[in-house]
């Protein structure tokens, strides 16, 4: 049952850290690498595998770090080399693994390379990014932009063309055709690698390759984030890969590939040779039901299973609302859903702040930061005591805190034996014993219609996961008989296992 021949990806719990709202060493009002590292204890206690970071490099931060002007520095905001190497020495010495954002797509249009761009239409980095003459009145097609809403192009007069921008106009499109271009964004990869990252987070992956012709979309304006009609990008994502395995230590890529439908995203693993892992974002809007969640393990396991391919499994992130507040903010039901993340056949991707059962803040719109307007809520910093100042330098920061912070917060969690906190550590430490949780085979258990229930297998090793997702107790749940309580999201109390659950509770069954 020895798991340790497995790539650690595929067995690692990977915690994503936001880090302006992790936790601030300097006073400014936002969360800073060192705050990372100070707090790792926190996550070895915890029990995750390796943590992701969003953007810390250097930027004008239009979009928080998504517009890069240099990829191979740290923004004076989050600290500096010496602290990125700290975190990553420190880390590793906690057997964490380090996963940077890196976001290839675009850059900041305040990168050197840009400024050499639209300098003038000669310079030699003229075709870095993608350039289109015509008049200034007509954009060069009908593709829009994600923020904010409009076309994708900007008009540049010093050069008299316009250049394509699929998110804010700061961040011009890079032009991938270009081998220059590929070569010099592998070389930020090198650069990172050889200071000992494990791997990458891949902003919008899928939009690199662009078609020549730029053609209007056949229905219209459409949101940016959909496939283009070519194969492009799969021949750039091999190029990345063996950009990777050239590096020992399972160097791994995980990609943002957001295409609501996992055949779709299946297709980006390639024969083994694109992407390690990519996101499947289904769940991020799938709504809290045992008929909904059944349809979405299937749809994941007819795309990615027959191709060898391993899903992810995400409830939330930086981008959309906190599951807890998605799910009616019970706290009942986020105990349920972390159960339920981390027992999934795949890698589950947890959001810092979930181990809290944080909710979404109160943010006013005098405090409002994020320019695509919706995802300030998620972002807020984490309360790590119950002090004024929640562990950070002040107690105004860059966004206000989560509701419920005097409780909500490390300190209290990690000292109460029946606090969420202590439900993911674990759910976490049942995982780490059972290799059918890391990595078993999955089956869906015919059982009462509220309840979701599965089956994990690996050699002799087995569990069954059983979540009430309704708001009614439920009886009679058939799952056969010779079962004994593990982990029960409800209690720490040993409560035999009785064939039924209390509405909004998940259960982990071992063999008695």
């Amino acid at each position: 049952m020895d798991t340790n021949s497995e790539p650690w990806w595929k067995t690692a719990v990977v915690y994503q850290i936001y880090p302006r709202s992790f936790c601030d060493t300097t006073g400014n009002g936002v969360g800073d690498i060192d705050g990372i590292t100070a707090h790792l204890d926190h996550l070895g206690w915890l029990g995750v595998d390796a943590i992701w970071l969003s953007p810390v490099f250097r930027s004008p931060m239009v979009d928080h770090g998504y517009d890069i002007s240099d990829y191979c520095d740290i923004d004076p905001l989050f600290g500096d080399l010496v602290a990125i190497d700290t975190l990553i020495d420190e880390s590793h010495a906690r057997d964490i693994r380090v996963i940077l954002d890196w976001v290839p797509n675009h850059s900041s249009d305040q990168h050197p390379w840009f400024l050499e761009s639209r300098s003038d239409r000669t310079n030699p980095k003229r075709n870095w990014y993608i350039w289109r003459a015509g008049d200034p009145s007509t954009p060069p097609n009908n593709w829009q932009a994600e923020f904010p809403p409009g076309p994708a192009w900007k008009w540049d007069d010093q050069t008299q063309a316009w250049y394509l921008h699929m998110f804010a106009p700061e961040q011009p499109d890079l032009n991938w055709a270009e081998p220059a271009v590929r070569e010099a964004m592998y070389d930020t990869l090198r650069f990172w690698l050889d200071r000992g990252v494990d791997g990458f987070r891949m902003d919008v992956v899928h939009l690199l390759g662009k078609p020549d012709a730029l053609p209007d979309r056949a229905k219209g304006p459409g949101r940016p984030l959909t496939e283009f009609d070519n194969q492009v990008t799969h021949e750039y994502l091999r190029e990345i890969r063996a950009v990777l395995d050239r590096y020992e230590g399972d160097r791994m890529a995980v990609g943002e590939v957001y295409l609501l439908d996992p055949a779709r995203v299946a297709d980006y693993y390639g024969s083994d040779d694109e992407l390690h892992l990519s996101f499947n974002f289904m769940p991020l809007w799938s709504e809290w039901d045992a008929t909904v969640w059944r349809e979405q393990i299937r749809l994941a396991a007819d795309a990615f299973e027959p191709v060898d391919a391993w899903t992810t499994w995400v409830l939330s992130n930086h981008d959309v609302p906190r599951h807890r507040s998605r799910y009616g903010g019970n706290e009942q039901t986020a105990r349920a859903a972390a159960v339920l993340l981390l027992c999934l056949r795949g890698t589950p991707f947890m959001y810092a702040g979930e181990e809290f059962g944080l909710l979404d803040a109160d943010v006013p719109p005098e405090m409002a930061q994020d320019p695509a307007g919706y995802r300030d809520g998620c972002r807020a910093p984490l309360p790590w005591d119950g002090s004024s100042n929640h562990g950070w330098v002040k107690p105004d920061n860059w966004l206000p805190f989560p509701p419920e912070a005097d409780t909500r917060n490390a300190s209290a969690q990690m000292a109460d034996s029946g606090s969420i906190a202590a439900l993911y550590k674990a759910v976490l430490a049942a995982r780490r014993r059972s290799p059918a949780l890391q990595i078993g085979t999955q089956r869906i258990l015919e059982t009462h219609q509220l309840v979701l229930a599965f089956h994990r297998v690996h050699g002799t090793d087995q569990r069954i996961i059983v979540v009430n997702m309704s708001d009614e107790d439920v009886d009679s749940i058939a799952v056969g008989s010779g079962w004994q309580t593990e982990v029960r999201s409800d209690t720490t109390d040993a409560i035999a296992w009785t064939q039924s659950l209390p509405s909004q509770t998940a259960i982990i069954l071992k063999p008695a």
